[in-house]
Formats: C-alpha cells, structure tokens, sequence
C-alpha cells in the first residue's frame, strides 16, 4: 500500500539571520504560527495542516522536508494521543514519575497506541 504521509518536519540549514522572510507558516486549531528556528532545528507538525513558507526577500533560505507515516492512521485518535500525552508530562513534573494514578495513565496512553496502531 502507498505510504501516508500523516506527519510533516522541516528542519531549519540556514541560521536565521542568513536571509529574511521565509518563515515557515504552519495553521492549525490555535492559529497561525510562523517558525524561524536555529540551523539545525527540527519542527514538526501534521501534514493536513495548511503550511506554507513566506517568501524570501533577501539571502538564501536552506531546509529540509520531510513526510513520516504514523503508527495510527486516524488523525482524531493521534490528536488525543497527543494532548494525553502533553498532559502526561506535565503532570509528571508536578507529581514525579512514581506516582501511581501516573503509572495508571501511562499505561491506559500505551494501550490506547497498541489499540489504535495501524487501524
């Protein structure tokens, strides 16, 4: 079968003061967000997202795209994975990792992933 490509990545070759403009722009549920990293920064963001890059004005912008297939096909159970497991470290940090009802959510995380993996 072909591969999906749920996920995209650009990472950032140019130091961002080698050209202006060209700022990676990347739409999704809290807004647009333009992206200007450091060479040799990696951001990452999903593939149905509307995405383009501001033009150049002057220099010369490097990057590297690239496509990545996920694990679970279904955009909504990634995007509840994600919050979960943003959650997840946040909670981590305030309660450390032994805390039990933590424990028990990890492994709900981890059984949600085996679950929906290649549905």
């Amino acid at each position: 079968s072909a591969l999906r490509t749920d996920i995209s990545a650009t990472l950032f070759l140019s130091a961002p003061t080698d050209y202006e403009g060209g700022e990676l722009e990347v739409e999704d549920t809290y807004g647009t967000h333009r992206v200007k990293l450091a060479a040799g920064s990696l951001v990452v963001y999903p593939s149905g997202s509307m995405h383009a890059v501001a033009p150049v004005t002057q220099g010369e912008r490097l990057a590297c795209y690239m496509f990545m297939q996920s694990m679970v096909k279904d955009v909504e159970c990634r995007r509840m994975l994600f919050q979960m497991d943003e959650s997840l470290i946040k909670l981590r940090q305030e309660y450390g990792e032994g805390n039990p009802e933590l424990i028990r959510l990890t492994g709900l995380y981890n059984n949600l992933l085996r679950r929906w993996a290649d549905c």
